[in-house]
């Protein structure tokens, strides 16, 4: 199944763009999405917020193939 990947912020310039198209195998999850993307661009996702299609989401979430999942920096404030 394909996903489209979107990065943002810090994720973004580790990894030097920030949109990629991943093929996946059938019943993969956020997770697996975050994992292949630190293995194959060398970036560390560590406390990552994630989106799937605009909607925050569970890293163990499934997928169906043809989503959008967006990883967000953690935010911080004062």
């Amino acid at each position: 199944m394909k996903v489209t990947a979107l990065l943002f912020a810090q994720f973004r310039v580790a990894a030097g763009r920030n949109r990629i198209e991943l093929e996946l195998p059938p019943k993969a999850t956020v997770r697996g999405v975050a994992d292949r993307l630190e293995t194959d661009l060398d970036v560390d996702l560590s406390g990552a917020l994630c989106a799937v299609d605009e909607r925050f989401s569970d890293p163990d979430a499934p997928l169906c193939g043809g989503e959008t999942v967006a990883f967000l920096p953690p935010v911080s404030g004062g």
